[in-house]
């Protein structure tokens, strides 16, 4: 179901310009209090992370292409958050 994170850093050397948009769509994702539990990483948990691609795609299983997720970035910061 994940994407390899080789892809993802493939993509990004090839298109730099897309690290903002990707940066700011995770951090928007992050799991609320996330310095209290390990990896201490600001990152979505992988039950959230598993809700939204099955809202997305409709199958749990399935994983994004790098494009779809850089796309799906973008719009999210489209969208007002009350965040």
């Amino acid at each position: 179901m994940t994407m390899p994170r080789t892809a993802l850093a493939k993509y990004l050397v090839r298109h730099p310009l897309a690290t903002p948009t990707l940066v700011r769509a995770g951090w928007r994702l992050r799991r609320r209090g996330w310095w209290h539990h390990p990896p201490f990483v600001p990152v979505a948990s992988r039950a959230y992370w598993e809700f939204r691609v099955t809202t997305a795609t409709g199958d749990r299983a399935v994983s994004p292409t790098v494009d779809e997720l850089v796309q799906a970035a973008g719009w999210s910061l489209l969208q007002r958050v009350g965040r």
